[in-house]
């Protein structure tokens, strides 16, 4: 990309270059650096790159990673700053935003880093005192992040993910370890067993069931969230509208990293994050009647974490799972589905090059096949099936998609929206 400034332009892309330019060289563009010179660009790094965008460094720099858990975290962090009156940035999976104002479309869950430095030039420029964002473990093996300081680094959890990239589960928990092995400060969530290892300097932790820095004294999740969070500062009395008890974990986090990284008192910090209302196609209701929740689950514990915290209710869950990834966790996505749920529809999420159908068989893998399962590869008809079907004291949840806006088949991204889909059959109903 090309990023303009006093002198010309930076970027990271020798095929931009031309005399005058800049080239900064990163960890993933350096085998280019001759090609770039040969072009007339000077060759500037990381650091020279900030002071020629302008960056402040005083921003304090907030990174999240783990399976789950890291987009509502990092709203909620971004919208209490900003609730505080503070001036915030975010960038991650829904894209960048800048004092709640988007900047730029969702692309990937971390960008590359010029694009990252993009974001915090612009949020320099809007006086930002912090900037929060997503840390995948495909940016931290690929050195994404580098020359970014981070003010905090929290950990939401570990299962299984992306084992078509990492190759083994053992991989992807050493790369997010990498995350965590410096001296920058910390919040990790120590109730988590998924083998994450983290240097002792200057962490914090938080539980809620092992002995940890935050911990809530007692908690209800009824009718939303009610906690009496424990903190080195004293009690914070936390509610929120949120449900689950992994929103508990995200309300946690974000309500413990606020408290650390600024003065504020803490009922002030606890008022601040109750007004958050949630992130778009994360238990998203779209309908009351009947009711219609979309999540973006798409990894076991992520169906698991939704459907348990509905598990009072009888669901009908339609879901499949994404093609060109890692294949081992369909049938355990199916297993856990079923585990939750009253019947399932087993449907398309974005096949890309794979055919739906083989997915879906693979998913049935983990299934006891009878009359409570229905395959249907049109995601749109599966979805007005179950509507359909639907009966009174059922609920209808939709997993995999969540806020996405298309569907990726045979490398062509297709308009499609779980929710407007959704919408357009209860209109047509009606």
């Amino acid at each position: 990309m090309k990023i303009y400034v006093k002198e010309g332009f930076v970027t990271d892309n020798s095929n931009e270059c031309e005399a005058g330019c800049c080239f900064v060289k990163t960890a993933t563009n350096a085998k280019f650096e001759a090609a770039a010179e040969a072009k007339g660009a000077k060759i500037i790094n990381l650091a020279e790159c900030k002071r020629l965008l302008g960056i402040d460094e005083n921003i304090k720099i907030i990174g999240i990673t783990g399976t789950n858990g890291k987009t509502t975290t990092a709203a909620l962090i971004c919208a209490t700053l900003l609730n505080l009156g503070y001036g915030c940035g975010l960038c991650g999976t829904r894209g960048a935003f800048i004092n709640g104002e988007r900047i730029d479309d969702k692309a990937l869950t971390t960008s590359e880093i010029l694009r990252t430095l993009s974001y915090l030039k612009a949020a320099s420029e809007r006086g930002c005192e912090y900037f929060v964002m997503e840390a995948s473990s495909h940016a931290i093996a690929q050195k994404r992040i580098e020359s970014l300081d981070f003010a905090m680094k929290i950990f939401t959890n570990l299962t299984q993910d992306h084992l078509d990239y990492h190759g083994t589960f053992e991989e992807y928990a050493r790369v997010k370890s990498e995350f965590f092995a410096d001296d920058a400060p910390k919040l990790i969530n120590i109730d988590d067993r998924g083998g994450i290892k983290f240097n002792p300097a200057n962490a914090l932790t938080y539980a809620l069931h092992a002995n940890a820095d935050f911990a809530p004294g007692e908690y209800s999740l009824e009718g939303g969230i009610h906690c009496a969070l424990k903190t080195p500062r004293g009690q914070m009395a936390l509610s929120s509208n949120l449900h689950g008890e992994f929103n508990l974990y995200n309300l946690i986090a974000a309500a413990s990293c606020v408290a650390t990284l600024t003065d504020r008192p803490l009922e002030q910090i606890a008022l601040a994050a109750s007004k958050f209302d949630g992130v778009e196609g994360r238990m998203e209701v779209v309908s009351r009647e009947p009711l219609v929740i979309v999540d973006f689950a798409h990894t076991p514990d992520g169906i698991e974490k939704v459907l348990n915290a509905l598990r009072h209710r009888k669901i009908v869950a339609v879901f499949g799972a994404g093609g060109d990834r890692d294949r081992t966790k369909r049938p355990k996505m199916g297993a856990i589905a079923q585990k939750y749920a009253h019947r399932l529809v087993v449907t398309s999420d974005n096949p890309r090059s794979e055919e739906p159908e083989t997915i879906i068989a693979e998913i049935c893998g983990g299934l006891e096949m009878n009359e409570r399962v229905k395959c249907i590869a049109n995601r749109k008809e599966a979805i007005k099936y179950a509507l359909e079907s639907l009966a009174q004291d059922e609920i209808l949840v939709i997993l995999g998609k969540g806020d996405e806006t298309y569907q990726e088949i045979k490398g062509v991204k297709y308009p499609f929206s779980d929710k407007q889909v959704v919408r357009e059959l209860l209109d047509a109903r009606a």
